[in-house]
C-alpha cells in the first residue's frame, strides 16, 4: 500500500512526492524501494503489487522499473485502506483463486530482515491451512501512544500454536493506557500488516462489507484487462472511505496475530526517524550530514539538502527540516502540531508550499 501523503513529514513529503518515495536515511533507496526489496526474498517480482494513487504511478515505475502496469493498482480517489484492499484482493483471485496474501504498508522500517520473512512465511504457512485473518503484533518496548494495540488471549491455532486469538483492537491510546497495557502482558503493537488466503479475505468482505464487496466482484470479468482502469474508475466513486482495522479486523471473529520481534517502526512522525536515525555523541541525528555544523546543540533531529551548509548554534530538542524552499524549525516536544502547520500554510499560501 503507497498511497498516502504523509503530511506530518512536511516539508520534506508533500502531496506530489509524499514520503515513501523519499530516501529518509541517506541509504540511496527509498521507502518504497526498500520495501520492495524485502519481498523479493518472499515472492517472485510479477507477484508483488502496488495499490496507490493514480497520481504517483509514474514514480513508481521510475523507482521500480522492473514492475509492470498490470502490478500498479492505480486508485482514482482516496478512500482509506478498506477498498484498496478489497480491490487487490479481488484482482488477485481473478488470476489465482487459491492465492495467499500479504498486505503491507511501503513506508515501514524494518531492522532485523531474516526475522521478517521468517514471520511472514510462517504466516502464509498458516493462512493458507487456516480460515483466519492474520495480523502481525510487534512486542512493545515502552508504553507508546502514536500505535494501535492488540489484545490476545490464550487460545490459539491448532495448526501452529504462535498464532493466538485476538480479543479487542485499541486506536492509540491515552499514555495511562498504555502504560497498563505494557504491565498486563497481553498487548501487541498493531504493526499494520495482515496475511490470509484470497478466498478468506473476500469470504470477511462479504459477511462485514458486503456493499464494498459487490462494487468490486462486479469487476471480476474485467480485472486484469484493459477495462480494468475505466471499472476501478467508477467503482471507486461508489466506496464508503473506511480503514480495514474498522471495516473488517474488529468486526471479525477468526482474527489472530502472530507475536513477532523484527526492528518494525512505523514511520509515522519525525520523532520515529529521529528514534531510528544514528546520533553523534550528544544526540544529534543529522540526514545528511556533510555540510551541518553543531555548536553546543543537542538532541536535534536536522534534515537538510546535501549541498547546503548549516550552522546551529544553542539549539537543543529541536527538529530544524528544509526541502521545496520550505524551512521548519520546531520544538521535538511540539511535532504533533506539524499536520496543523501544513493546514495554515495551506489556508494562507495555497497548495504550492504542500
Amino acid at each position: 500500500m503507497a498511497g498516502g501523503v504523509g503530511s506530518r513529514f512536511w516539508p520534506v513529503s508533500r502531496t506530489e512526492y509524499p514520503k515513501q518515495f523519499i530516501d529518509f536515511f541517506g541509504v540511496g533507496k527509498t521507502l518504497i524501494q526498500s520495501t520492495y526489496d524485502r519481498f523479493l526474498r518472499i515472492c517472485p517480482p510479477e507477484n508483488i503489487f502496488i495499490v496507490t494513487n493514480e497520481i504517483y504511478t509514474q514514480i513508481i515505475k521510475e523507482q521500480i522499473p522492473d514492475i509492470s502496469n498490470n502490478q500498479i493498482l492505480a486508485e482514482p480517489i482516496m478512500r482509506n485502506t478498506a477498498p484498496c484492499i478489497s480491490y487487490g484482493s479481488m484482482k488477485i483471485a481473478q488470476l489465482n483463486p487459491e492465492a495467499t496474501i500479504v498486505v503491507a504498508p511501503s513506508d515501514h522500517t524494518i531492522s532485523n530482515q531474516d526475522a521478517f520473512v521468517e514471520a511472514i512465511e510462517q504466516s502464509l504457512q498458516a493462512a493458507s491451512q487456516n480460515d483466519v485473518l492474520i495480523t502481525l503484533g510487534i512486542k512493545p518496548s515502552r508504553p507508546d501512544t502514536g500505535y494501535g494495540y492488540i489484545q490476545y488471549v490464550d487460545s490459539s491455532l491448532k495448526t501452529d500454536e504462535q498464532f493466538h486469538k485476538v480479543k479487542t483492537f485499541t486506536e492509540k491510546p491515552n499514555l495511562e493506557l498504555a502504560k497498563s497495557f505494557l504491565q498486563s502482558g497481553d498487548f501487541l503493537w498493531n504493526a499494520g500488516i495482515f496475511i490470509w488466503s484470497a478466498k478468506s479475505i473476500n469470504k470477511a468482505f462479504l459477511k462485514h462489507l458486503p456493499d464494498m464487496h459487490e462494487i468490486f466482484q462486479q469487476g471480476n470479468s474485467m480485472f486484469n484487462t484493459d477495462q480494468e482502469v475505466e471499472f476501478i474508475g467508477n467503482a471507486y466513486q461508489q466506496c464508503t472511505n473506511i480503514s480495514i482495522d474498522f471495516g473488517i479486523m474488529e468486526k471479525a471473529d477468526n482474527v489472530y496475530v502472530l507475536p513477532a520481534d523484527f526492528g518494525w517502526s512505523d514511520l509515522g512522525t519525525w520523532a520515529s526517524i529521529y528514534d531510528i536515525a544514528e546520533h553523534d555523541y550528544v544526540g544529534n541525528a543529522v540526514i545528511p550530514s556533510e555540510k551541518v555544523m553543531m555548536f553546543n546543540s543537542s538532541n536535534c533531529m536536522v534534515n537538510v539538502p546535501k549541498n547546503k551548509l548549516v550552522i546551529l548554534q544553542d539549539l537543543h530538542n529541536y527538529i530544524v527540516v528544509e526541502s521545496n524552499n520550505t524551512l521548519l524549525i520546531c520544538p521535538r516536544s511540539e511535532e504533533q502540531s506539524i499536520k496543523q502547520i501544513v493546514a495554515d500554510v495551506k489556508s494562507k499560501f495555497g497548495t504550492k508550499y504542500i
